[in-house]
């Protein structure tokens, strides 16, 4: 996978291929976001929107990115469509200086609490930043409630972090995890990985506050739909959550069997990291780019 992550970070396949990663993404512009957000809507279906970027070391590269995020909170505004946030630290600066980080996310979370849906979700990162995440999501949330975390059932960690959400009332978004992290502090068995999601969702699910269950693995979808009849959980007391593009049949047959369910829909022109971890999460997609590729 090295030469392939190589090949989609470069600046030449960004600008010639970006028709592969339109099952993914939707579009480079937040007018092409709020279109694929009315098609959702259209269907029974919620959103969160994401503008990627991530990983900025300059200031006013962070300054630039709270502002497109701001943008995009305005925009779903103006549109009335039904959709929250979602963002990532280290694209408001987090690499930098947490306080600017945090000075940036309770700018959003400010502006958000004046939309009809008003929540905005941190997106969680590499095991690198997962302190640093927690730390400036917690000192934003003590003022700006709308505000919840993502975490990731393979780090060993995250059982901890999953009782200190539930003594905070925060929202978690539970999925399995998607960078690449040694064995030390992740599971890399995939059974072990599912136990875990498993046992974390019904944590969250008897204890949590509106959580999200994240995922495309259809026996976890399955599972959480038995525990949630099992403990006599309304449907209306979680949203499962599932990516843009992947697997549009479980997202309408889950909203048209009464759950929640919100798409997380990204837009903008860093698509690229974006694309690659969609590709090494399930050898499916690789599959499905080279043939929109050789179709073309």
């Amino acid at each position: 996978m090295a030469l392939l992550e190589r090949a989609i970070a470069s600046p030449g396949f960004q600008e010639r291929f970006f028709f592969l990663a339109k099952r993914f993404v939707a579009g480079e512009t937040i007018d092409s976001a709020v279109e694929a957000v009315r098609r959702l809507n259209a269907d029974g279906l919620t959103a969160t929107l994401d503008f990627l970027g991530e990983d900025v070391f300059e200031v006013s590269e962070a300054q630039a990115s709270a502002e497109q995020t701001l943008r995009t909170v305005e925009a779903v505004d103006r549109a009335g469509i039904d959709a929250n946030i979602s963002l990532k630290l280290t694209a408001l600066g987090l690499a930098i200086d947490e306080s600017l980080a945090a000075k940036h996310l309770s700018t959003i979370a400010e502006r958000a609490s004046r939309n009809r849906d008003p929540f905005v979700r941190i997106d969680m990162e590499g095991s690198g930043v997962v302190d640093a995440t927690l730390r400036t999501f917690e000192q934003v949330y003590s003022r700006n409630e709308n505000v919840g975390i993502v975490l990731q059932s393979y780090l060993r960690r995250t059982e901890r972090d999953v009782e200190r959400a539930i003594a905070l009332g925060a929202r978690v978004r539970m999925v399995k995890g998607a960078y690449k992290e040694p064995a030390s502090i992740a599971y890399k068995d995939m059974a072990e990985i599912r136990r875990n999601y498993l046992t974390l969702a019904q944590r969250l699910l008897t204890h949590g506050t509106y959580p999200a269950i994240a995922t495309h693995d259809l026996s976890l979808i399955e599972a959480v739909k038995r525990m949630t009849a099992e403990c006599g959980i309304a449907k209306d007391q979680l949203e499962f959550q599932l990516l843009y593009g992947m697997r549009p049949e479980t997202q309408r047959r889950l909203a048209a069997e009464g759950y929640r369910v919100r798409v997380y829909v990204p837009f903008g022109s860093h698509w690229s990291g974006y694309l690659y971890r969609r590709l090494t999460e399930r050898k499916e997609n690789v599959f499905f780019v080279l043939g929109s590729l050789f179709s073309r």
